[in-house]
């Protein structure tokens, strides 16, 4: 079995809010990448329920934040479309994705 890693490294100011955020991902090539937010979020199957660390930093501007929680509801879709190859399901949360888009004033 092969391992690999995607790592989060966050530096915090002196009330625990982010001021600096990076990624790495050794299979992407990618090392300290700097990021403004990141969602991540586990599924807990002993619980049964998602467990979630939402971050950003305090440089991240409203309008990229809500474009970011706008793609991230564009993803949900794909994923469930992948997961459960429920169509009719990724669509109606792709709509909801949409609508999220004008009511926030990002399209």
């Amino acid at each position: 079995m092969r391992k690999t890693q995607i790592t989060i490294d966050v530096e915090l100011d002196e009330n625990h809010i982010p001021e600096y955020i990076t990624w790495n991902a050794q299979d992407g090539g990618i090392e300290k990448e700097e990021t403004k937010a990141t969602m991540i979020s586990v599924w807990d199957d002993k619980a049964m329920e998602a467990l979630r660390i939402d971050l950003w930093t305090k440089e991240m501007p409203v309008d990229q934040m809500k474009m970011f929680i706008h793609q991230i509801l564009l993803s949900l879709g794909n994923t469930y479309h992948r997961a459960t190859g429920e169509e009719d399901v990724a669509q109606w949360m792709e709509e909801i994705a949409e609508e999220f888009a004008v009511k926030s004033a990002i399209k």
